[in-house]
């Protein structure tokens, strides 16, 4: 696997996570994250999005330099 690949595969997996994570601390118990969880949670989602829009950046900037 190159390193553009690798690099495919690593921002796909952080967008999942952090996703991921974002989706569980919003909908999991106060009781169980606390307040500062939900801010978190919110964070990571909006860092989630703004992966997705480094992907597509990436992947077009890819297309046009890496071959």
């Amino acid at each position: 696997m190159d390193l553009k690949h690798f690099h495919y595969v690593f921002i796909a997996m952080s967008i999942l996570c952090t996703l991921g994570f974002g989706f569980w601390a919003m909908s999991a118990d106060v009781r169980v994250v606390g307040s500062w969880g939900r801010v978190g949670g919110a964070a990571s989602a909006l860092l989630g999005i703004l992966l997705i829009a480094y992907g597509v950046w990436f992947v077009r900037k890819s297309r046009q330099i890496i071959t």
